[in-house]
Order: C-alpha cells, then structure tokens, then sequence
C-alpha cells in the first residue's frame, strides 16, 4: 500500500492503476459500487459542470473547448503541478478538498520545495546507509578533536523523518534567521552567516585570518545549530565553548532582529580556570601566546576585548546586515574586506559606492572607532596623481600633494553652499564614473605645475607604487603597483570613541580584490584584501533599504 501511495499519491483509491491490476473481477465490481469523492469534491465538479455547460450555451459551436477540471487530472501530474508551487502556497492548497490534502502527503512535492528553496540535497533515506552519518558530519566539521562517537547516542531517526516535516517545522519556521548579521558586542561587532547546511540551520561566526595576513581565506566557527531532533519538534542547541553542543534558544525578537540563549552556560567554562580560557582564546584569535605579543599597548587591548566580549557567551542579539548593491559604473565590485588596523589587528569593513563618493563601513570594530561607523570615505572625483616612485619616498612630498587636493575640495564646498553645484565645475571636478577615464586631469594647484592633479595614463597601465619613508604598515608584503589613486578621509578617534575627526588620507586601488589607506595624521598604512565567500540571502531588497541599514548601524554605536 505505501508504494501505491507512493506511485500515484492518493493511496487505495478506485482510480488507483496498480490496485487494479492486483484485483479480481469480482473486488474491481465490489470497489467501482463504492463512492470516490468526498462531498467537497463532488460540490467542486458540480459546479465546473455547471460552468461547462452556461459556457456552451454562450457558444454554441463546434469549435467551442471542452472544459476540463483539475479533479479529473491523474495524480503524478497533480503532484509535479503542486511541486512547483512555493511552499508557502501549499498549506492553503490543501484546504480546498480532501483529494488535494490527501496528494500533499506525497514527500517528494516537499522534497523538491527544500531542494529548490533552501538548497538542501540531502536523501533523508540514505544517510544511515553510507556509513558515515549527518550528525557526524558536522561533529567532524565543529570540533576535529572531539570525536564524532560522543554525538551518536543522540543521532535523530532520519528513517522516519519527512520532508515535510524538514520544511514546515525547520526551515520555514526559521526562514527569517538566515541571512547576515552583525552582533550586539559593543565596539567590536561581527560577522554572523546564517545558512541552511545539509538537514541543519547553523550560524557561523566569520572572523578575520591572523594578523597581518590580511589574504589568508577568513576563518569561520558555529555559535548555535537547528535540526529536528524529532518529526515535530526543532532542537535549538548552543554550540559556544569546547564540549560539544548542548541547550540553547533563539527567539525572534522583531523584523530583521533575533538573539540566541545559551541555557547551559557551565559547557562555557573550562576546568583550568579564566586563565586556561584566555589563552585557549588568545591562540585561536589571534594565533599566538601573550609571550609573543611585546606591545604593552596591543596585551593591552587583548585582554581588554576578552574581559569585554566574555561577557556575552550565553546571550546575543543580531541585526541584519545586507551586502551593498552594484552597479556597472562602479570603480570595482563592492563587498567585504579584511583590512589592517594597527595595534587592533584584522578587521571588517565593508565598501559601498554612493554616486560621486565611497564609503568603508566597518562591520568589526575596536574601543577607538567601533563597528558601524565609516572608517574611510573616497571622493570619486579628485583623482591623485602620485609623484614618481622616486619622489614618493619623500613623505612631505606625498602631503603636499594631498593637502593641495584638500583645499581644493573645500573650495569647491564653499562654492557649492554658495552658489550651487554649477559655480563649483569650474575647478575641474571630475567624472563621478571613474570606469571612463578622462584623458587628462584639468585642476592644477596654481604655480606648481599641476603636482596635485596631472594628465594621468589609463587605469589598466598601472603605475609605480611604495610607501613613503616613515609610514608604518602590518603588512610589507603590499603590490608594488597601483591602478589609480583617489582623495580621502579616514575617521580617528581617541579611546572610546572620543573626538571623532576625519583627517585627510590617499585611496589606493590596487586590483579588483585589494586597495589600500595612507593615514596621512597617523602616518600608517591600511591594507584590505575581499572577503572571497559566497553569502546567500543577504542581498538588500532595494537600495533603499541598504541605506537604512547602514544608518541604523551606524546610529547604534554613535
């Protein structure tokens, strides 16, 4: 009987081919004398047949359609209609008569609406054939020295799990998680990717790679994951600390906002005390021992970030982030970067184009400027030449250069609150598509020859590039060759975030994946390579909605 049911969807049926062709004579008359269809269906085909005929009295000829019912189509071509239909359409599907309820019984209709909406590909029947089960999977992937044995005693019974059940009370229970999200952990912020893996909900915590090699791939660990544990019923477990999972919550507080519980905080704490825990932390963060680290300044810091974040292992709130949206003017594609903050180590920001400017979000932060705020902003339209390679080991050089650039920018914005936005082209703005490559910068600083703004070659020539003598950098390892140069500001502030002032500074980009910040007051030097992950749900729904986003991020920590 479960195979019939499983061929045509309907089950013991009088329809049913393969019951058929199974029974004698005398059963086939016995079944045909009984009813088919419910009353619902019968309303349901009374009234198409009603329909049929006041349309052919309206046209009464032969070219006229006969008028075909959904009820009299077979049952697998109802099963492939309705497996392709969202999901969300099903539950009210399944209310407009008994035969349609009794077809979206048929696994493979939600088999196919995980696979299509959620990604997942995994065969629920074979996963305890192969030898190696799900839960052992990702036991492997979360923790390689915890063997994979401790998670069998707790192995869900995927032999009589359905998909329907993986879909209504999993995935679409917990749709709104997935996504990205950005941490309620003070200054210091964060990266959580929240994505449907195999038969789990997982959320992953990206960080960056050890300081400073900002083009290692980033680093990622789980804070929490969600299974069915049982047909009805989605386990929820905290996977925070070094033994194993164990009981925790989500809660969905408000659109575009959650926060995860941890109800077993003791699987938090290890045996050897705060002080086995800050090490353990230190090599995993920053990939050394205190030993190591010789800037008072940096243990410093260290240890202020573990005192600080430690205090939100059992409990978090996450507030959506989206990636920016891009378009075919841009200068390169925008996303996630790695870049290099001093004493603070690697940290995330994210680059966006806005029209004639671009602006670095940072997503990680530190005391001094914390996540949320715009640690750098490019003007598009100053384009800087930069003196030859010789010249610009001279620091002063490069500052003239920048500083001649400045005032001309603020120039222009007097004139523009002035005058408006038309006395200003007369200083030679330029093309706010920087993709187009004007032939040649028309600004000059009067008497010096055009230092500051120069005819400039193509963008795909590439030119000279070094760090000037006394500008200090995490990372030497830089390219030695640069496509163009823009005009700048970079957001410092004191411990705190306490007076915060955007200092001039040069924008350097390097290729599609990696540009760099000249700190022209700090006299320092910021690397950033792309973060190269594939992130899904996490396009914004409108660019107006990605505004938003950003001021509200930003508003949290002003």
């Amino acid at each position: 009987m479960a195979v019939c049911a499983r061929l045509c969807g309907v089950g013991p049926s009088r329809g049913c081919r393969r019951r058929q062709q199974r029974r004698g004579p005398a059963e086939t008359a016995a079944a045909d004398s009984e009813p088919d269809t419910d009353p619902e269906e019968e309303r349901i085909e009374a009234g198409s047949a009603a329909l049929s005929g006041a349309g052919g009295d309206r046209s009464a000829g032969p070219s006229s359609p006969p008028r075909c019912s959904l009820l009299e189509l077979p049952p697998e071509l109802l099963v492939e209609i309705f497996a392709s239909l969202p999901g969300t359409d099903l539950p009210s599907l399944a209310q407009v008569c008994t035969k349609f309820r009794r077809i979206l019984h048929t696994d493979t209709i939600w088999r196919r609406r995980c696979r299509e909406e959620y990604g997942v590909c995994e065969n629920l029947r074979k996963l305890e054939i192969t030898g190696v089960s799900c839960r052992d999977v990702y036991a492997k992937r979360i923790n390689p020295r915890v063997k994979s044995g401790r998670f069998m005693r707790i192995l869900p019974d995927y032999e009589h799990m359905k998909y329907r059940d993986v879909y209504t009370c999993l995935l679409h229970r917990y749709r709104h998680i997935l996504g990205l999200w950005q941490p309620d952990i003070g200054p210091y912020g964060g990266l959580l990717n929240v994505v449907v893996d195999g038969l789990f909900i997982i959320g992953w915590m990206y960080l960056p790679p050890h300081d400073p090699h900002v083009d290692d791939p980033m680093r990622f660990k789980p804070l929490f994951r969600i299974h069915l544990m049982e047909r009805k019923s989605a386990t929820v477990e905290c996977m925070y600390g070094h033994r194993g999972p164990h009981n925790g919550h989500v809660q969905i507080v408000k659109k575009d906002e959650f926060s995860t519980k941890c109800n077993q905080t003791d699987h938090h704490r290890m045996s050897g005390g705060r002080q086995e825990e800050f090490r353990t932390w230190l090599r995993e963060e920053w990939g050394r021992t205190l030993e190591d680290i010789f800037h008072e300044h940096m243990q410093e810091l260290i240890l202020m970030k573990f005192i600080y974040t430690s205090q939100y292992d059992n409990c978090l709130t996450y507030r959506r982030i989206y990636l920016p949206p891009s378009r075919p003017d841009d200068l390169i594609r925008p996303g996630l970067f790695k870049g290099t903050y001093g004493s603070h180590g690697l940290e995330i920001v994210m680059l966006s184009f806005h029209g004639k400017h671009a602006r670095g979000t940072k997503i990680t932060g530190d005391p001094n400027i914390p996540a949320g705020q715009q640690t750098v902003e490019i003007d598009l339209r100053h384009r800087i030449q930069l003196p030859d390679a010789e010249s610009l080991h001279d620091f002063n050089e490069l500052s003239r250069v920048v500083l001649e650039v400045r005032e001309q920018v603020r120039k222009e914005q007097e004139q523009e609150q002035e005058g408006g936005p038309e006395d200003a082209e007369g200083l030679g703005q330029q093309s706010p598509q920087p993709r187009e490559e004007p032939p040649a910068e028309p600004a000059q600083a009067p008497g010096d020859g055009g230092a500051a703004a120069v005819a400039e070659p193509p963008a795909q020539s590439g030119q000279p590039f070094v760090l000037p003598v006394g500008v200090s950098s995490r990372n030497e390892d830089y390219p030695r060759t640069c496509r163009m140069c823009f005009y700048g500001t970079g957001l410092i502030a004191g411990h705190g975030f306490t007076s915060p002032e955007r200092t001039p500074g040069v924008f350097v980009l390097f290729d599609e994946d990696r540009f760099g910040f000249i700190w022209l007051e700090l006299k320092s030097f910021s690397l950033y390579s792309r973060v190269q992950a594939a992130f899904r749900n996490a396009d914004a729904p409108s660019p107006q909605a990605f505004e938003e986003m950003l001021k509200n991020i930003q508003s949290l920590t002003s």
